[in-house]
């Protein structure tokens, strides 16, 4: 793998470039690290999130964001299924101080400690404002508090990352993904708690995953770009190529929502007393899988179309055939034994990095301009 370049930061003194931000051995080298660290537990979390529905344990913590209306980690009451769903709650956690440290290890690097400083007042502030938005809503409405609260942490959040990315016209490349992870793990957080208050409602559930399988594309796009050379980039494959690609990436996120519905009209639901969606889970068992397999003869076009033509995403092109080869055959599996939990998992989890695999096939249609030169 390439070295990742960065641009020289600004001083405080004027646009004096400094070369104190030009220092990727030992930053970069954490940069690297704390990217890979975000892409495998934005992967992971999908793994726990649907260990929390496939066992029963969607309501094994009753509130949000404490565990009980009286402790924030699961009581001996609550058995296994609070240990679960407490486990996830940490694990999301442990998502967003990545995300965090990706975020200031960019800003670090691409514009230098004012930037990073800026960074750390809005954090500063956003925890404040939600302190004390907190503190005034509980006066009235004590359940209402720390939903209020998240919306404004994630507010806050929100305009930090506008503002620094319109501060900066380096590398948005890197500063747009890296912001949009750590935003979207906030949001994540605060829908996943309206998910335990709504008692589980499957639509909300259904957008839950989604979100979580965006992020794992996000934390993708990220790694690839954090690799590649930055600059121009021009068109590395034929007009047609990259049309049927599109095409090919309508047809993955078709298959993913009607993935989605049927799971939510299934036996998983998260808790016994959770009602479904009402949707004929047998029929659309049928309706995922169509999609599914014209996903499956697109990909292996594009494979051998790639291969031939020697173009640029042929080896990922490859993986995603795998990937979906083997997502294919799990999906027939579960439905042939009666969708246990652990294929169930297993589907969800390669639904995610089949879409990651497409991500870096797309980013790959382009390549540099000083490649091609």
């Amino acid at each position: 793998m390439p070295e990742t370049k960065f641009p020289a930061a600004t001083t405080n003194a004027g646009d004096a470039q400094s070369t104190d931000a030009l220092r990727p051995v030992g930053w970069g080298r954490a940069l690297r690290i704390f990217a890979w660290l975000s892409f495998v537990t934005e992967t992971i979390i999908i793994g726990t999130g649907g260990a929390v529905r496939l066992t029963g344990s969607g309501l094994g913590c009753s509130e949000w964001p404490l565990c009980t209306p009286e402790s924030l980690v699961p009581t001996p009451e609550q058995g296994i299924h609070g240990v679960i769903e407490f486990g996830n709650r940490l694990m999301t956690g442990v998502v967003g101080l990545i995300a965090i440290a990706v975020v200031l290890l960019v800003l670090h690097l691409i514009s230098g400690r004012r930037a990073l400083t800026t960074a750390l007042w809005f954090a500063g502030g956003g925890i404040v404002a939600a302190g004390v938005a907190y503190a005034v809503v509980r006066f009235f409405d004590k359940d209402l508090a720390f939903p209020v609260a998240a919306a404004v942490l994630l507010l806050v959040t929100i305009v930090a990352a506008v503002r620094s990315v319109r501060a900066s016209s380096d590398r948005r490349d890197l500063t747009v993904p890296a912001w949009i992870t750590l935003v979207g793990v906030i949001a994540q957080a605060f829908v996943g708690g309206i998910t335990v208050l709504t008692g589980l409602n499957p639509f909300i559930v259904g957008f839950h995953y989604v979100s979580s399988l965006l992020l794992v594309c996000v934390t993708a796009a990220f790694l690839v770009r954090l690799y590649a050379a930055p600059g121009p980039r021009e068109r590395a494959v034929p007009k047609w190529f990259a049309i049927l690609t599109h095409v090919t990436g309508l047809a993955l996120a078709v298959t993913i929502v009607f993935g989605v519905l049927t799971t939510g009209s299934g036996p998983h639901s998260g808790d016994a007393e959770v009602f479904r969606h009402g949707f004929d889970a047998t029929i659309l068992a049928h309706v995922h899988s169509w999609p599914g397999y014209i996903l499956a003869a697109l990909v292996l076009v594009l494979a051998v179309a790639a291969w031939k033509l020697r173009a640029e995403p042929r080896r990922w092109l490859l993986v995603l055939v795998i990937a979906i080869g083997v997502q294919v055959a799990v999906g027939v599996w579960q439905a042939r034994e009666g969708l246990p939990p652990l294929l169930v998992g297993i589907h969800m989890v390669l639904a995610s990095l089949s879409a990651a695999a497409y991500t870096v096939v797309v980013l790959h249609l382009r390549r540099p301009v000083t490649a091609a030169e």
